[in-house]
């Protein structure tokens, strides 16, 4: 099934992506809809699962977090309780934010937020290299953000992903 997305639907995203916090009113005159008729189209895409929530970003430097580092994780074996173990595990680490299962050498990569190095450190030996069944941590700290959005664009038609 493919999803279609005319210019309001398409302009509703973006302009809530930029700015979650926009009133009704304001996105209406925005998108050049009624406001009822704006308010129909966000409830429409928020029941589709489109619209998946609504969150404020925090700036991780202005929070004692200026470091990235990503970090590939190999497991000792890649059974499916293995990785569950593994999984669940790794969501109870408040420093990571993001983890993937991946193809290719490492199973799995994460990004994890630090002060410095010595507060890697502490993560690496306190939490890492203690989850489930890990055999080899490799780490790359990111020198400078060159790239980072959080806005996805949205083309007129889009396959819906798992839910």
């Amino acid at each position: 099934m493919t999803m279609h997305f005319d210019r309001i639907d398409r302009a509703i995203l973006s302009a809530l992506q930029r700015d979650g916090r926009r009133s009704n009113v304001v996105l209406a005159e925005d998108v050049h809809l009624s406001e009822s008729a704006c308010l129909r189209r966000v409830r429409q895409l928020e029941d589709a699962g489109v619209i998946a929530g609504y969150v404020m970003l925090v700036d991780q430097r202005r929070v004692g977090y200026p470091t990235d580092v990503f970090v590939q994780i190999s497991l000792h074996r890649q059974q499916g309780e293995d990785l569950a173990r593994f999984e669940a595990a790794v969501k109870e680490v408040p420093e990571v934010m993001e983890c993937y299962l991946m193809t290719g050498e490492a199973d799995y990569l994460l990004r994890v937020i630090v002060a410095d190095a010595a507060d890697f450190e502490r993560l690496h030996t306190q939490h890492l290299t203690r989850l489930p069944g890990v055999a080899r941590v490799h780490s790359s700290f990111a020198l400078r953000t060159v790239v980072k959005k959080t806005e996805i664009p949205v083309r007129e038609s889009a396959a819906p992903g798992p839910r």
